[in-house]
């Protein structure tokens, strides 16, 4: 069973509904017990950093998400779901995110580019992650769908496996170990994101 965490932000049930049309036995929840139940979980998030923080917080669901983590259950991240999972943002200065990596999310510098980076991008894709390659499988250039102003600077680059060009340099895509996390949206990116939604699941 997948656990889609439920703390009051985020894309829940279009992630649900591309994860059913996969197959998967998914479960949207805030319940703390069904999630320390499930085999893999997803972090959504959309929005402020520091209002998913907020909302996280009050969701007492922390604890039973880092338990998981730390046991080694396959988590997703995605969106904000991914910029939460490093140690704060610009965009909400004094706010804590999880610290699962280290390093900050930055607004994206694009002079002459509209901000939020908004629509399909091609990614960069780097050498496979173990014990899940999000991207096995893809075309040589996937592109996908994304909505976002501030992108992840991992404090280490080995983690990022994913990135893509707008004004500079973005990170499209982080991992290490058990923990996975897209800055774009693989539930709105239509075949390539259905297929790195399966590899998740069977991974």
């Amino acid at each position: 069973m997948i656990a889609i965490i439920d703390y009051g932000v985020g894309n829940l049930f279009s992630v649900e509904k591309a994860l059913l049309q996969l197959g998967a036995q998914v479960e949207v929840t805030n319940d703390e017990s069904v999630i320390r139940q499930a085999q893999k979980i997803v972090l959504p998030g959309v929005g402020a950093f520091g209002d998913c923080m907020e909302n996280l917080r009050a969701s007492g669901l922390i604890p039973a998400i880092m338990d998981m983590v730390q046991q080694g259950y396959p988590l997703l991240g995605i969106c904000v779901g991914l910029q939460i999972l490093f140690e704060g943002s610009e965009e909400s200065p004094g706010v804590s995110g999880l610290g699962v990596f280290s390093g900050t999310v930055r607004k994206i510098k694009a002079p002459g580019l509209k901000i939020p980076h908004m629509g399909w991008n091609s990614l960069d894709v780097a050498e496979p992650h173990q014990p899940i390659d999000l991207f096995a499988g893809l075309a040589s250039i996937p592109y996908v769908y994304f909505v976002h102003s501030y992108h992840a600077v991992p404090a280490d680059k080995d983690i990022i496996t994913a990135t893509a060009e707008y004004g500079e340099t973005l990170t499209a895509a982080v991992a290490r170990g058990n923990v996975q996390a897209t800055q774009f949206h693989p539930e709105k990116s239509g075949d390539v994101g259905l297929d790195i939604l399966k590899n998740f699941i069977q991974g």
